[in-house]
């Protein structure tokens, strides 16, 4: 089956057939321009415009039951619409509860203009600009393409997308013309090449876009790239003990910071892991599992021994509607079923007035108001490639595509001062595909971005910690891999900037990724078992990649092509055998100073190297010699 990602996407190009001039439409072909990845291959796509959508027609589907399978596609130019009555907490609601699209007509034929051809096969592409901008694309076999011109910009973004594939250099003879260097191909496909000239426009691009920058550019990832992402009061400093601290008290419980000096003794610390225990997982939550939990005015009974279930086997699909949203802090664990049906009322009402705030917006208002633009724009391209190979939101004019982008545009509306930041998109579609609902949806995605908000805030400082208390783990676990990493250039870890900044939503498949979510979001047996999913992903490749002596390219490119690859229960139990192999790890530690060697008594507190202290038991101590 052949796997397609869209990488580039921007409708409104045209092609003049007869005439230089736009205000003759007869001469116009519209189209879409494309960058496609099909199984590895990068092609350049376009395709004239017979049937889409027009964006500003999305609206809303009914707020009770937004199920995808209300849905049924109709004959002629009436598209999808809902067919099924839905009802509605308040009718001042329901002009916002029906679908319609308006197709846009071109009177051409799909088949006039359109093109394709392999990045491979691109010789050089000239740049024009006179009053827009037009590029013509030559091939190596000298075969030339009708130009392209973009009436309402977008020129430089669609060369931005290719030249992550492709380099091109401005030709000495003709500074309109770009051509394609041969001595620096594609450095997705390759990764022995250096640095370019990109290199500062990478690292901006980095820091102001790490999500499209992290999927498409990871092959252009250096060290000097995650170094200006850190910033540069981090590049010269050891790693906070605090901010390590933070990290290991929730996964060894009991941890403390203890920063002071204890004079006249050196102190020397092993830190002896011990055998990983065997751990194993159940089967999934089953409806009847979680009925039995419910007593008779729907309060959840004996919530911690439920959490432990879902943690041990994840949920069966029959359940995870009703448990997601107890999972994400929408319900609360102690509510009663009239009280759920209450707070569903309150909060289908608190939706729609924000609902209403941007579908009120003129176009007048909107051109005075940059920001609720650029989120417009930004959430339609993103919806329209978002898991668009899952039957959930694959074909045309798909009513899921709508629900996304109008619940990321009210999530605009609740959060103003984030908006919206590429990467949500991939969050917010696993919850709507489990929901059917959009409101119930919204709310979902509300308490799981108040658990991601940090990975998306302009100084994303969030990820800067978790980086940070990652490589801590990993230290602890296995340093001499640790040093392996450092010494390659990767002890920033960047090759796991995807995976925290949107829970390996792209490293798995999707069914996988729900497990892993239902999973993450009990809490147990930490806040951070994210991190040991990391660690337990890296604990299975470490070998190849020392044994291979991988370097900083090597590290990158194997770790990237994990995508799709990966168990997730084996991943599963290998995290929680990791933690429990921590919690339950041996210290020995040694006094040397004063002229005398002794042992850490019993019921002391012991300071390790690292600038930690915690009680040290008998038993742990003479264990560990």
């Amino acid at each position: 089956e052949t796997r397609q990602t869209v990488i580039f996407e921007q409708e409104g190009i045209f092609i003049h057939s007869s005439t230089e001039s736009a205000e003759d439409q007869d001469s116009l072909t519209a189209g879409l321009l494309r960058i496609l990845d099909k199984d590895g291959d990068i092609l350049v796509e376009y395709k004239p415009m017979e049937d889409t959508v027009d964006p500003s027609n999305m609206l809303c589907a009914g707020k009770d039951s937004s199920s995808v399978m209300e849905w049924t596609q109709c004959t002629g130019d009436r598209g999808h619409r809902l067919v099924e009555h839905q009802l509605s907490y308040e009718t001042e609601w329901d002009m916002l509860n029906t679908v319609s699209f308006k197709r846009k007509h071109t009177g051409h034929e799909r088949s006039k203009g359109a093109f394709s051809f392999n990045v491979g096969e691109l010789k050089s592409i000239m740049v024009k600009t006179e009053g827009w901008s037009r590029l013509v694309f030559r091939l190596r076999e000298d075969s030339g393409m009708p130009a392209l011109h973009f009436h309402q910009g977008g020129s430089e973004a669609f060369l931005d997308a290719l030249r992550r594939f492709v380099h091109l250099v401005q030709s000495p003879n003709d500074e309109s013309c770009l051509i394609v260097s041969s001595q620096n191909k594609a450095l997705s496909q390759s990764f022995e090449n250096l640095l370019d000239d990109a290199t500062f426009g990478l690292v901006q691009k980095f820091k102001n876009d790490p999500y499209t920058t992290t999927l498409g550019g990871f092959s252009k990832v250096t060290n000097y790239i995650f170094d200006a992402f850190r910033g540069p009061e981090l590049l010269h400093q050891q790693r906070p003990a605090e901010e390590v601290a933070d990290l290991l008290s929730e996964v060894i419980p009991g941890l403390e910071v203890n920063q002071q000096e204890e004079p006249g003794f050196e102190v020397i610390t092993r830190i002896d892991l011990g055998p990983r225990p065997e751990v194993r997982r159940r089967e999934p939550v089953s409806a009847e599992d979680w009925t039995e939990h419910m007593d008779i005015e729907g309060k959840v009974q004996n919530v911690s021994h439920l959490k432990e279930l879902i943690f041990k086997g994840g949920l069966c699909h029959a359940v995870r509607k009703e448990a997601w949203k107890f999972l994400l802090g929408y319900f609360p664990w102690d509510s009663t079923r009239d009280e759920r049906k209450s707070l569903q009322k309150r909060k289908t009402d608190e939706y729609f007035r924000m609902k209403l705030q941007w579908k009120s917006v003129s176009e007048e208002q909107e051109r005075r108001n940059s920001r609720l633009r650029d989120y417009r724009s930004l959430i339609e391209k993103d919806v329209n490639r978002t898991d668009r190979t899952n039957k959930f939101y694959e074909g045309p004019d798909n009513p899921g595509l709508i629900l996304l982008h109008d619940i990321l545009m009210t999530y605009c509306m609740y959060d103003f001062d984030l908006g919206y930041v590429q990467g949500m998109s991939d969050l917010l579609s696993p919850i709507l595909y489990v929901m059917e609902n959009e409101v119930d949806t919204f709310w979902c995605f509300v308490s799981f971005m108040d658990q991601m908000h940090q990975n998306f805030e302009e100084q994303m400082q969030g990820m800067k910690t978790q980086l940070i208390q990652l490589g801590t783990l990993l230290q602890l676990l296995d340093l001499s891999f640790w040093n392996y990493l450092e010494s390659q250039d990767s002890g920033y870890l960047y090759f796991c900037f995807r995976w925290l900044l949107i829970r390996f939503k792209r490293e798995l498949s999707f069914q996988d990724v729900l497990r892993l979510w239902e999973v993450m979001w009990t809490g147990l047996p930490c806040q951070n078992f994210h991190l040991l999913v990391c660690c337990a992903i890296l604990d299975s490749e470490k070998q190849k990649i020392v044994e291979e002596n991988y370097g900083f390219n090597e590290i990158l490119k194997h770790i990237n092509e994990l995508s799709m690859k990966l168990d997730i229960e084996e991943i599963l139990l290998k995290a929680e055998a990791i933690c429990w192999q921590i919690e339950s790890c041996k210290v020995c530690i040694l006094f040397h100073g004063q002229g005398e060697n002794r042992i850490a008594p019993p019921g002391s507190e012991v300071r390790l190297s690292v600038g930690f202290s915690f009680p040290v038991p008998w038993h742990r101590l003479s264990q560990g010699g």
